[in-house]
């Protein structure tokens, strides 16, 4: 055993048979050191519960996720959210509205399963951070891409719009109606229609809950190729639609590249099947990647081919505090330069961040205070290798002064316990008050410097100025929080932020789409010319804009 005196760390040389258990570097007060102690089942990283021949998947029930609830929190006990149209200027486009003829005809598509009661159709016209709100009056529930495509042919002849609806998580109002809209939901769509335990290629429809997904193929030693905080309610579906990114898009890239095929329907009805489930396709253009984060304004995603990697055998979480935001960088280049293959995860979070888990939903911190801190998971085939290879690199950031405290975990209950750190600190900022949120690609190198130029700028105007994220893919996530929504406070953030970013050459969008909210700034990040374009794909396949509009693009003259 050695002390590191300088910041007060006790490093345990563990003996072999120990060291198959969990290193805690700091021996704090507020954890004991069998807290994170792993279990003798240590090597199997993913316990989930059995549900062999499960091909009907629905919402989870019984497991902990941290955001699953958020669908259905939206405006139970708190106030009324303002209609979108009475906080954003945005006027209706001349589509029909909804009559009787219309709902008799959805009735004989999909008998019984046309929603027409208000309290149900609430939380369906809210956003789960309650900043947008619509007024539709029906929600559809389709159970097969058949039946989407009758709705839609008869939409479309109706000129009725349509508001395509995964698990309704998503951050830019993308996924709730503007107005009227029909609410198209893909809830029931929940199948898996086959599982390859070779290839690891699944394909299912669209309304499958993500969790329920990883649950499903983690049983057959394989893991799903991405991994959101919202989890518990986000739809694959949505999922592709807005090409989320999520926490493991450092090991396994982007939905680009891990999906394979999709099935979509058209604006007019007409099904469109690519949903291949080969590697290797060179024919002609690949159209998938025209709906792969078109969020549901060229066509309804209604099925998804997606390959999935070998489930880990082993799997390590740190969480560590550094100093300052320069330490961060140095540690995250320390660890990709020694771990290499095994690095699955590198997140960061500021000091207001834990106060905020802390705060308003009693998450322990389980390392001394500190400026910021970072999560780091390896993922790999050898648990001894990859406990050796991270113990390396914990006593190089030590010794170097990179790091001042930490604590490392295997077993899979403590590592959900560090990630719930990470992953709530969205929860956390939406009971602090009203949230103005930003999902920007940066400089990796400059990523915090908007946080320190906005704390500045804003004053006591702001109740909190947040940065976290996924320093890995140099995506920044900006909360400002506020005890109400301020159009002073928006009008200094706005267009303040988008034009900083546009001078790193980043993006106003890394992940979370554009939807309604953000539809305004894509000239920040894309040229005229590639604006232009997108506006005749979007004429071309939806001539009449009944796909989720007000979304995306921004309004043409």
């Amino acid at each position: 055993m050695r002390m590191l005196c300088a910041c007060r760390v006790v490093f345990f040389r563990l003996s072999p048979l120990s060291r198959a258990g969990t290193m805690v570097l700091p021996l704090v007060s507020r954890w004991s050191a069998r807290v994170l102690w792993a279990s003798p089942g240590w090597r199997r990283t993913y316990t989930q519960r059995a549900c062999v021949g499960l091909k009907r998947l629905g919402c989870p029930r019984g497991v902990y996720s941290p955001l699953a609830h958020r669908a259905y929190s939206v405006v139970a006990g708190g106030p009324e959210v303002t209609l979108t149209p009475e906080r954003y200027p945005v006027q209706r486009l001349p589509f029909s509205t909804v009559s009787e003829e219309d709902l008799a005809a959805f009735e004989c598509i999909i008998p019984g399963r046309v929603i027409t009661d208000p309290e149900q159709l609430q939380t369906c016209n809210v956003d789960w951070l309650k900043t947008v709100r619509g007024c539709s009056k029906v929600l559809l529930r389709p159970q097969t891409s058949e039946e989407v495509s009758q709705i839609l042919r008869h939409c479309y002849k109706r000129n009725l719009a349509v508001n395509p609806q995964g698990g309704n998580t998503g951050m830019v109002g993308g996924s709730v109606p503007v107005f009227d809209e029909v609410i198209l939901s893909t809830a029931l769509m929940n199948q898996v229609i086959s599982f390859h335990d070779v290839s690891g290629i699944l394909v299912c429809q669209a309304g499958c809950v993500l969790e329920e997904l990883s649950r499903y193929v983690q049983e057959r030693d394989f893991i799903m190729p991405l991994d959101l905080g919202a989890k518990g309610s986000c739809h694959i579906g949505g999922n592709v639609a807005t090409n989320a990114g999520g926490l493991r898009f450092l090991r396994y890239g982007s939905l680009r590249g891990t999906v394979l095929g999709l099935e979509v329907v058209l604006a007019d009805g007409t099904i469109l099947n690519c949903l291949t489930s080969l590697r290797k396709d060179n024919t002609g253009y690949d159209l998938k990647q025209m709906f792969i984060g078109s969020e549901g304004t060229l066509g309804v995603i209604t099925a998804v081919s997606i390959v999935c990697p070998p489930r880990p055998k082993a799997v390590n979480v740190a969480f560590l505090g550094c100093p300052g935001f320069a330490e961060v960088l140095q540690t995250f280049r320390t660890c990709r330069g020694m771990l290499g293959e095994i690095l699955s995860a590198f997140e960061f979070m500021d000091t207001e961040c834990m106060q905020l888990v802390g705060q308003h939903l009693q998450l322990t911190n389980p390392v001394q205070e500190s400026p910021f801190y970072v999560l780091v998971e390896t993922s790999g085939s050898s648990a001894g290798h990859d406990a050796e290879k991270l113990t390396n690199v914990l006593e190089q950031v030590l010794n170097s002064g990179l790091v001042t405290d930490g604590t490392m975990a295997t077993d899979q209950r403590k590592v959900q316990m560090l990630w719930a750190l990470r992953e709530r600190i969205t929860e956390a900022l939406s009971r602090d008050g009203y949230v103005f949120k930003y999902d920007l690609s940066l400089p990796v190198e400059r990523l915090y410097d908007l946080v320190i130029d906005l704390r500045t700028r804003l004053g006591p105007r702001a109740k909190h100025v947040v940065g976290y994220g996924h320093l890995g893919d140099g995506n920044l996530h900006l909360n400002v929080t506020a005890e109400a929504f301020s159009r002073e406070l928006l009008g200094a953030l706005e267009p303040y932020v988008y034009a900083w970013t546009a001078e790193q050459r980043g993006s106003v969008s890394a992940e979370h789409g554009l939807g309604f909210k953000k539809k305004d700034v894509l000239g920040y990040s894309k040229p005229p010319v590639a604006v232009t374009l997108m506006q005749q794909l979007k004429a071309m396949l939806d001539p009449e804009g009944i796909l989720n509009p007000y979304k995306t693009l921004p309004a043409q003259a």
